[in-house]
């Protein structure tokens, strides 16, 4: 949670405006980077300022704002301090009064007449809301109600004041025996006058009790106030000195100064707030209201005294900022909704982002009116949404294409309908991806579209149908894609590849063309190990200073983050673990490639794409025109016991990825070595069970789910089928010919629907073609299919990297910097510039390791 919500939802509300303004101070550093940064950026005449006045001191301006908030904490503090300190004495003094009372009374107990009952002094030691009073053995009470309430002050004395039945009558008293005592004294004729003659004394006895008793429950309350008032105050100075503390950090890295130490010891540390004297006086001051209460309500117990009071204290913060924090929260809900565009896919909400209900906005209506030519009427909404409708269409095709006989085998027709009513539930997104993948095996085992893999194909039985799908759907590949998750988590939670991504930057120095490419190169070699998905939102992150220092319109910043998305796309073909259908084209390899034949191929064709599509952003950006760079400083935290670990244990991963083959008598797969960064790291603790419950369980629900459809498509014969159909059309093309057209074709999918979701779809086929040829190159198609499905990335929706681009927003504005334009103008020539280097450089490299 970031600090700023922190004090927000830890400060006590009354409080709120005398904290430090930790977001004001935030954005007061941001204005005096931008100054900075312009006052070295005028180069020419006209830009200048007509007045050149003394350069502006950023130490000087910010010192000040922190002088204006400290003083006003530390006023705030001594104003609060005295008040409940006196609070804190008064109490006390009231709390010795009422020992000194409660002594008299004890008195006037033992010297009460002979024979008179008497109360005892346990009940004024045992006050409390959740404990249950000990009567004496002679106590007047007789209901059996033991229990305090809470809340209700007027609950506390009330069993206390129960002495009379309601026609006016003493009840009887029970003795230890269990008897009454009216009984027993009407024995005698003595009892009776003996008790008439008392009458005086017990009304003049009870007042005394109930006032007594009413006193001890009242002092109860007010300690528990003062100790939450003491404990506010604490938490008042913890907050404000961590707020100084993050907020001078803040500064010296982002102005790059040394303020902070300096600062800290000689203005914050020593201020009356924040000195250990302070901390030590409030301490003292819990710990005499901790021994007052035990006094009172705990018979001496001064740690039973303490857990008391901070369940009071518990009890009271929940019930006092729940509100505060089910509203932040919320807020902070829709917002992120808000800018995602998440929304329901069925059921009633529009997918488009841009309808999205917003802060403030009025709640849909569940029902619309529909006029038709009969009439109007009234309608639930999801009834009349295109997602519903959609999922109409598809399932009325599925049902047209399992009643119309297409294909001679009864389960390669069904087996088709399965194909055209998944591929199109993935492309029109109607449902959800990873429920589509569920629907897979349930529709293979259902439809009975697996055949048993001995000749002569037989149908398999419901059972044995189900084993062969499943068993389809768990496979090292999976292995491979949890391991790659592991590795990504790690790197990012610890920040290693953020600190390896602002060394590189920072190196970039100021010119405009180098750092566009420098973060195009950072943005793909992220994009390798935290994939394709992580790598650009962490970039994005690295040049907020960029951003904020360039102008709203800038075509630097445009360009930026164009690069850094077209990189990463191109970065999520570079390695086999850098983006699911990667792993797709895996399983679809036979034999499977090794990663440093993966490397061989995919970097070449990366790298040579990504310099050519940063020559395409120099030629229409022109981003170096009037453009001054801030430079990204690196952090300067140093690396940890626990970084090394996790780097370390990467690298070897890596390596025996890469030399897989090699080792194949000893690990069998690569999803076998896998597990090794899997245990070290959830074993050590280093991830915990949140971090591995965070993967992205859908993506690997979709992987296994397109798995299992290749399975049942190949076991069904369909595959080999169609297969053979379109070698029948494509014959007498090249394999180079034969390369074009599939790439062509992923490329033109892909484009349009879920790079993952058009591996899934074309790939099986592509490497079915591929064996089907007389000389054949599976292999080879299947490569270079991937490498372009990666490479696909005209529209703002082809893939993720696009579409966390295009999210992005000028926090001064709260404009989006790109548009859809900018996609059409540079996606679509990025994404055949791509297509050219595959078909020309990655030929050449997959015919040179033998595709």
């Amino acid at each position: 949670m970031k600090f700023s919500h922190s004090l927000q939802f830890n400060a006590v509300p009354d409080w709120s405006s005398n904290y430090i303004a930790y977001s004001n101070l935030k954005k007061l550093i941001y204005t005096l980077e931008s100054r900075f940064n312009q006052q070295h950026a005028q180069t020419d005449a006209e830009s200048s300022p007509l007045l050149d006045g003394p350069a502006e001191d950023p130490d000087k301006t910010f010192t000040h704002a922190l002088d204006s908030e400290l003083e006003k904490v530390c006023s705030f503090f001594q104003l609060k301090e005295l008040e409940v300190y006196g609070e804190v004495d008064h109490l006390l003094k009231d709390e010795e009064s009422y020992e000194e009372e409660q002594g008299n009374y004890e008195q006037e107990q033992q010297n009460a007449p002979a024979g008179k009952t008497t109360r005892s002094a346990s009940v004024f030691k045992n006050i409390g809301f959740h404990r249950p009073r000990r009567n004496s053995t002679m106590s007047t009470r007789t209901d059996g109600d033991d229990a305090d309430s809470d809340d209700d002050e007027a609950n506390e004395t009330s069993q206390l004041q129960r002495k009379t039945s309601q026609d006016g009558k003493r009840r009887p008293r029970p003795t230890w025996d269990g008897h009454n005592d009216d009984n027993m004294y009407a024995s005698t004729d003595f009892a009776s006058s003996r008790r008439r003659a008392s009458a005086a004394f017990d009304d003049y006895n009870d007042m005394a009790f109930s006032a007594l008793y009413d006193e001890g429950v009242s002092l109860k309350k007010r300690t528990v106030s003062v100790y939450v008032s003491l404990c506010e105050l604490r938490s008042f100075i913890q907050l404000n000195k961590t707020g100084f503390e993050k907020v001078l950090k803040k500064y010296d890295k982002i102005m790059d100064r040394k303020l902070k130490g300096s600062y800290l010891s000689q203005h914050v540390y020593p201020a009356h707030a924040f000195a250990q004297s302070t901390m030590d006086k409030l301490t003292e001051h819990l710990k005499r209201i901790e021994d007052g209460y035990s006094r009172i309500c705990t018979q001496g117990d001064v740690e039973e005294a303490k857990r008391e009071l901070r369940l009071h204290l518990r009890e009271h913060v929940v019930w006092e900022r729940n509100t505060v924090w089910r509203e932040m929260i919320g807020i902070e809900r829709k917002a992120q909704a808000a800018n995602l565009g998440i929304s329901q896919t069925l059921l009633g909400r529009d997918t488009n982002g841009r309808h999205t209900r917003l802060q403030g906005d009025d709640v849909d209506p569940e029902v619309q009116e529909v006029v038709t030519p009969i009439g109007r009427y009234r309608c639930p909404r999801w009834l009349v949404s295109r997602p519903f409708w959609l999922l109409l269409a598809v399932i009325a095709i599925f049902v047209v294409l399992l009643l119309v006989p297409i294909m001679e085998k009864p389960e390669q027709q069904n087996c088709l309908a399965l194909v055209v009513f998944v591929s199109l539930l993935w492309a029109t997104e109607a449902i959800p991806l990873f429920v589509t993948s569920l629907l897979v095996p349930f529709l293979a085992v259902t439809l009975r579209v697996v055949r048993s893999d001995e000749k002569p194909h037989t149908r398999l039985d419901s059972k044995r149908a189900a084993g062969y799908v499943f068993a389809a759907m768990w496979t090292p590949v999976i292995m491979l894609l949890l391991g790659g998750f592991t590795i990504a988590a790690a790197l990012s939670k610890y920040n290693i590849a953020k600190m390896m991504a602002t060394f590189v930057l920072s190196k970039a120095g100021t010119k405009p063309r180098t750092v566009l490419l420098t973060n195009m190169f950072v943005a793909m070699f992220a994009s390798m190990w935290i994939s394709n998905v992580a790598a650009p939102v962490l970039c994005f992150s690295i040049i907020q200073p960029i951003l904020r220092n360039l102008p709203a319109d800038s075509d630097m910043t445009k360009a930026l983050l164009l690069g850094i998305a077209l990189a990463s796309n191109m970065g999520g073909a570079a390695s086999p673990i850098a983006s699911p259908q990667n792993l797709i084209a895996l399983q679809n390899m036979e034999p499977e490639p090794s990663w440093g034949v993966w490397f061989f191929i995919a970097l070449p064709v990366c790298i040579i794409s990504i310099l050519l599509i940063w020559l395409l952003l120099l030629v229409t950006f022109k981003p170096g025109r009037n453009t001054t760079i801030v430079p990204i400083r690196p952090l300067k935290d140093r690396f940890t016991g626990i970084q090394w670990f996790i780097s370390i244990v990467t690298v070897i991963t890596i390596i025996l990825w890469c030399v897989s083959h090699q080792l194949e008598p000893i690990f069998g797969d690569m999803g076998v070595v896998a597990i090794i960064p899997l245990v070290l790291f959830f074993g050590t603790g280093i991830l915990t069970k949140e971090d591995f419950n965070n993967f992205l369980w859908t993506i690997i629900i979709l992987a296994a789910g397109g798995l299992s459809l290749g399975k049942s498509v190949n076991s069904s014969g369909l595959l080999h089928t169609i297969a053979g159909s379109i070698t029948e059309s494509v014959e007498g093309m090249s394999l180079y010919q034969l390369l074009v057209v599939f790439a062509a074709l992923i490329l033109v999918v892909a484009t349009f629907i879920s790079h993952t979701v058009a591996a899934l779809i074309v790939l099986p086929l592509v490497k079915e073609v591929g064996q089907s040829m007389q000389q054949p190159h599976p292999n080879l198609l299947v490569m270079g299919s991937v490498l372009m499905a990666s490479a696909a990335m005209g529209l703002p929706t082809s893939g993720f990297p696009n579409m966390t681009a295009i999210m992005m927003e000028d926090q001064r504005t709260g404009q989006r910097y790109l548009s859809v334009k900018h996609f059409l103008t540079r996606g679509v020539p990025a994404s055949l510039i791509a297509f050219m280097v595959v078909i020309t450089v990655g030929y050449g490299l997959m015919r040179a390791v033998g595709f």
